[in-house]
Formats: structure tokens, sequence, C-alpha cells
């Protein structure tokens, strides 16, 4: 796999940078557990979720509209709300994925996830050129994802954890701390992600419902630093 497209020693060093990540989300993965446990989900269903989801917030989203009858139209379109926050990842990705065939686009594209998405634009822009760092960091953290998952459920008969438990923090640190590689000063990034912060919170203490509030801070911060780009062009 020597193509200049997608090496064996980029995948190395990408599931290699991934490590330190899996502090941050092991803990999310054994709360999906606990959480797929407690809603009567199987050890089978809930692996087999988290296999082809391979999203910890869309996956915690669908849990919480689980009930019996399933919702499965209404979690399915909330799942699809919160990762289409993906399709823009991918397209600034585009300069490795385009590259791609067969089972290394696909593979590729099925455990993309927003650490990896951070990691690889980072790589990206210090002139990184092989798609097998995107492929190594999210394959990586798929492992151990769901290594996590089936803990949670195993343990899910005698650990309850309460809402507003610690433990569901670990998540939302991780996405904080990998925010950092992208930030490009006080000029630049300061208004738009004030913004896309404001919104999000204004929406939500206004009642609005997950995932509408995560949505609109995004799209209104992304729409201004599109604006500020154009008028800097």
């Amino acid at each position: 796999m020597a193509d200049g497209a997608m090496t064996f020693a980029a995948i190395r060093r990408g599931a290699r940078d991934a490590l330190p990540l899996v502090i941050g989300t092991f803990p999310f993965g054994i709360v999906v557990g606990v959480i797929s446990d407690a809603k009567g989900l199987s050890m089978a269903e809930t692996l087999l979720m988290c296999a082809l989801v391979f999203a910890g917030s869309s996956q915690l989203l669908a849990l919480e509209l689980w009930a019996d009858p399933a919702p499965i139209l209404a979690a399915a379109i909330a799942a699809f709300a919160v990762n289409i926050r993906l399709a823009p990842m991918g397209a600034a990705l585009a300069p490795w994925l385009n590259r791609l065939r067969g089972w290394r686009l696909w593979g590729t594209l099925a455990t993309l996830v927003d650490h990896s998405y951070a990691l690889s634009a980072a790589d990206m822009q210090r002139g990184g050129r092989d798609a097998g760092y995107l492929l190594g960091v999210g394959a990586g953290l798929w492992v151990f994802w769901m290594v996590a998952v089936a803990l949670g459920h195993g343990l899910g008969s005698v650990v309850r954890v309460p809402p507003g438990h610690p433990l569901y923090f670990a998540a939302a640190a991780t996405f904080c701390a990998i925010l950092a590689a992208f930030w490009k000063g006080v000029a630049r990034d300061l208004a738009p992600w004030v913004v896309s912060g404001g919104i999000a919170l204004l929406l939500w203490w206004a009642g609005l419902s997950q995932p509408w509030p995560l949505i609109a801070g995004a799209l209104a911060g992304a729409a201004l630093g599109a604006a500020r780009s154009e008028v800097r062009g």
C-alpha cells in the first residue's frame, strides 16, 4: 500500500497519535454502553449500533429518545441532524479523500469523527499528503470505542451513572482540547467562535430541544467566518 495516497506508515502514525484521545473517549464509550444496557439493548445490538454508527453524540441522542416501541424514524432523523456536520469535514479533507478508491475510501469515511478530522486537518495544514493518517486515527479510535462500549454494557447491571455525573463531560473536554490546533488568533477566530457558542447557549437556555441549538450555533459561526474571509479576500 505505497501508492502515495495511503501508506501503512501513515496509518501507524495516525493510530499512535490517536492514543492520547482515548483518555477522553473511553469514559464516553463506557457511558454509551451503560445507557444502552439500561435501555434494554443486548450486547450484540449495542456493538452493532456502535460499529455501524460510530458517533457518540448521535448515539447518546438516539438512546435518549429510545422507548418501547422504538421511535426509529425520530432517532434516525436526530442522528442525521447531529452527524450532518461530517459532510463539510469530508469536503475539507477532499485533497486526501479524492485520491482514494474502494475499501480505502469507504473505510476511511466510515471511521471519520471529530477527533480524526481535527488531527488530520492539522496534519494537512503542516503539509501532510498521506490519507493513511486519517484512517489510522479513525480506526484506532474505533477499536477503543468498541472496547469501551462493551465494557460499559457489561458493567451496566452494577453501575448506574446519575444525570449530571462528571463522566458525561469527558467527551466535551476532549472536543475543547482539540480545538486548540485550529485557533488562528483573536483577530481571525474570536468573533465566529463567540457567536457560534453564544447562539447555541441562548437557544438552549430558551428551551429549544437538541440538536437545534448546536446546528444553529454552528451555522451562525460558519456564516460569520465565511463572510469575514470573503471580506479579507
